[in-house]
């Protein structure tokens, strides 16, 4: 694919070390044929002749041909990157991992917000959330409408707090509505985990004011992720009996039915990056080397798992109005 996000890539690739592209294929041969003009990359005839011709096949169509061309790369052996979500059902997800881990392929998922260095700046520390609150809002735009909100934006968040929370998921409430579009346009989900942890996660794609945020609450600690600024935050109780008095001009005092406590905030170093560009190198070291991808398949599929037990929800809940 060489849409927009697919053009994207292209660029991107360019710039990730020992790789050579070999060349792009796009359905849409007017738009595909300006590309090849554009961005001086060879255009094939057919999905399958360029499989034959890499080492690595970069899917970034949309949904609907996700499980399709997975499936043929797959059967060339070929090492796949492929954008979220893995697939347009679970069925469909569920048998490119099966395929991949039966023929010892390597499939890496898109889900790029791993790769945010507000995420990186802060996947190291001491994370174990009791309340997840997350908010992710963008303008109306066409592309991306023939799935619910929940696929198309959504599921950047579910990817990230399952990998925060580590747990199985109890219990899922949702609501949506469908505004400009045929499917949900707005979505917000409550998730409940086994471990105690709820998640509050609201995404929409008719918002005129664009926000990517996190905010994870947990015992003596809350940690502030901006996806959109790439800024991150960790404020910290400290008990007083751990905090010299040569540290106490740096902490905030503050009184607690459990006794006086020390605020530390601190912003964790953001270390600039290409997200895409980041995930893209990920996957070729991970090729190279023969490692674990960063988001495997499995990954891909955990969320949508999670993304069909919130659709489900929001289709009880409007049986229910």
């Amino acid at each position: 694919g060489a849409g927009h996000l697919g053009k994207v890539h292209i660029k991107c690739w360019k710039s990730v070390e020992n790789i050579v592209i070999i060349g792009f294929y796009d359905p849409d041969t007017e738009s595909a044929k300006a590309t090849e003009t554009e961005l001086g990359i060879k255009l094939f005839d057919s999905a399958e002749e360029l499989i034959k011709a890499v080492d690595i096949v970069d899917i970034v169509a949309t949904t609907s041909q996700h499980f399709a061309l997975a499936m043929l790369a797959m059967d060339h052996k070929k090492s796949i990157f492929i954008e979220k979500p893995l697939a347009a059902t679970i069925q469909e997800a569920e048998m490119i991992v099966n395929r991949s881990k039966e023929l010892g392929v390597l499939v890496q998922v898109g889900h790029v917000e791993r790769f945010n260095p507000a995420f990186l700046a802060v996947k190291d520390q001491t994370l174990n959330p009791q309340f997840i609150e997350a908010h992710r809002l963008a303008n109306f735009n066409p592309r991306g409408t023939d799935v619910a909100v929940v696929l198309d934006l959504m599921i950047h968040d579910l990817d990230i707090i399952l990998e925060l929370v580590g747990s199985e998921v109890v219990k899922v409430h949702a609501s949506g509505v469908s505004v400009v579009s045929e499917t949900e346009d707005i979505c917000n989900a409550r998730i409940e985990f086994a471990n105690g942890c709820i998640a509050n996660i609201t995404a929409s794609r008719i918002s005129f004011k664009k926000m990517r945020k996190m905010r994870l609450f947990q015992k003596n600690a809350y940690i502030s992720l901006d996806f959109l600024e790439k800024e991150a935050q960790i404020i910290r109780l400290i008990d007083d009996k751990n905090v010299s008095t040569n540290d106490k001009d740096r902490f905030i005092p503050l009184e607690t039915s459990s006794g006086l406590k020390w605020v530390d905030i601190s912003m964790p170093e953001i270390q600039e990056n290409n997200a895409i560009q980041s995930e893209l190198a990920s996957f070729v070291r991970s090729v190279s080397d023969n490692t674990p991808v960063e988001v495997p398949a499995s990954a891909g599929l955990r969320a949508l798992y999670l993304a069909d037990q919130i659709l489900v929800a929001m289709k009880e809940q409007k049986l229910n109005l």
